[in-house]
């Protein structure tokens, strides 16, 4: 039976009633949020709430922080202040995109420059091995704890931006760490005084950074905007910001930087577009922003060049990353966007010599190199199949697929033991660690460090007699294993300790 007009009047009214107090997600975050996560979502003493930003959390644990706050940080809870609509419609706020790309450029990038004011100490106020510290990331509480990696007794705890993301790089002697954050946070800490000293902000969103290979710039790669940003690693102030877009001028993200130390240069990844970019940093100083460098005798020289940082393009038919590099940094491996095949890329002549095909969508990134049967190979697990492929890096041809529990994300080698260490990253076995013989590639042992929870990322110490594993929980720990019997030493506490960097370790596989 058709309605009568003031029926359907009435439901009209119901209806725009019913629009009227649905809640404004904008106005909510304006009143409740906007004054530490920053009024563009793009972060203040909080994080930035854009869903690339927000990585690996889920909607529906978006929403729990929001009830219940975040422990030890400055997030308080909402439980009680906001309704469950309320906090659904913040979540569905932080998870749309912006509608328009926001600026961070140099202005911005300078305006967030800051120095603590700590002055570098003359020498360790520890008497641990220098070189045998490990840097373990929490991301728990957001914090990094300074390991000694001889006696297994954290020196000390730091705060750090949220999310640190891409692995901590040192100076080539060591000296100073530098981490960088999903916020585009990029941190500098004295290894020896254990102290913040610089931190600057370089992007919006960002991957990782790279240390060149004489310690004097870190380049930093963006997802937003698209684009590097060149620090001065002496207090991390801004000397560049290159804009990142194909030879058409289409722009792209930036998957990856990495320092190619035999090379004097960085290599850059890009997630949208087909090319590979080059960045050679020579033994000559530059000029940029009328900020001069020192030459390696230590007189000032200035290279005057409108193009400090000049691109080499590498031009390819599909975009490629999660590079690995031969020891030579001579070829570099890459997945292919459709995560079926590796290419080698000769970098001398920016070609492909050669393709492999390997459909698991293998990690190169924590791929690891050692000697077998008088050949270099190199082993990587892969992110969608349960197997660990070794291939020939000399030859370029896959010599053995070695089936595992389950898709894995971490492997680590090193010379002096002949065990590698793969985690079961993903799927019913993640709480498992295997371990790869490495003179039979035959997987030797399943360790559970805590069975029922997600275990992961193995580092060495400097001597390659220990090797660490985190337990990826909040209330979690790192777990030491004797590297020859294969047997638990000890256990550690930790806030979710994500990853573990061996000053030693790092710098031996200084490009990565």
């Amino acid at each position: 039976m058709p309605r009568s007009r003031p029926a359907l009047a009435a439901l009209v009214l119901c209806w725009a009633g019913m629009a009227e107090a649905a809640p404004d997600g904008a106005a909510l975050y304006a009143e409740n949020c906007a004054e530490c996560h920053g009024e563009a979502r793009l972060g203040g003493t909080g994080p930035a709430l854009l869903p690339d930003n927000l990585g690996r959390l889920k909607p529906a644990q978006a929403a729990e922080v929001i009830r219940g706050g975040r422990a030890q940080t400055q997030m308080p809870a909402f439980e009680g202040v906001l309704d469950e609509a309320a906090i659904e419609a913040l979540v569905a706020l932080v998870y749309t995109p912006p509608e328009t790309v926001p600026e961070w450029g140099m202005a911005e990038i300078r305006a967030s420059h800051e120095t603590t004011g700590a002055v570098p100490a003359e020498a360790p106020i520890y008497d641990a091995d220098p070189l045998n510290l490990f840097v373990v990331v929490e991301t728990g509480d957001h914090h990094i704890t300074i390991l000694d990696g001889d006696r297994f007794e954290p020196l000390r705890r730091l705060p750090t931006a949220f999310a640190l993301h891409g692995g901590p790089k040192f100076s080539p002697d060591g000296r100073f760490v530098y981490l960088a954050s999903r916020d585009g946070w990029i941190e500098k800490i004295d290894m020896w005084g254990l102290e913040k000293l610089a931190k600057v902000r370089a992007g919006i969103n960002t991957r990782n950074l790279a240390l060149s290979h004489d310690g004097r710039f870190v380049l930093v790669g963006n997802y937003l905007p698209n684009s590097l940003t060149v620090l001065d690693a002496e207090d991390l102030r801004p000397l560049a910001v290159i804009p990142v877009a194909d030879i058409r001028g289409t722009g792209s993200r930036v998957s990856a930087v990495y320092a190619a130390p035999p090379r004097q240069s960085f290599i850059v990844a890009l997630k949208d577009v087909a090319e590979i970019w080059e960045i050679p940093i020579g033994p000559r100083a530059v000029k940029v922003s009328g900020l001069a460098h020192s030459n390696e005798s230590g007189a000032e020289e200035v290279v005057d060049s409108a193009d400090p940082f000049p691109i080499r393009r590498i031009l390819l038919d599909e975009p490629v990353d999660d590079f690995f590099f031969t020891p030579d940094y001579r070829v570099l491996l890459g997945s292919a966007r459709s995560g079926d095949r590796v290419v080698a890329i000769h970098l001398d002549v920016g070609r492909e010599i050669a393709e492999l095909p390997l459909p698991g969508m293998p990690h190169l990134g924590s791929a690891a190199a050692f000697e077998w049967q008088g050949r270099q190979v190199m082993a990587t697990p892969h992110l969608r199949d349960a197997a660990l492929s070794v291939i020939d890096i000399e030859r370029f041809e896959v010599v053995d697929e070695i089936e595992t529990l389950g898709p894995g994300f971490f492997l680590r080698a090193h010379p002096a033991t002949p065990y590698a260490w793969v985690d079961v990253f993903f799927g019913p076995d993640a709480d498992a660690v295997q371990v790869l013989d490495t003179r039979t590639l035959e997987l030797v042992r399943t360790i559970r460090p805590s069975p029922g929870t997600t275990a992961g990322h193995v580092e060495f110490t400097r001597d390659g007699s220990h090797a660490l594993v985190s337990v990826w929980a909040d209330e979690g720990a790192v777990v030491v294993y004797n590297a020859h019997t294969l047997e638990e030493v000890k256990r550690i506490p930790m806030r979710r300790p994500v990853g573990k960097y061996n000053v030693h370790n790092r710098l031996a596989a200084a490009g990565d």
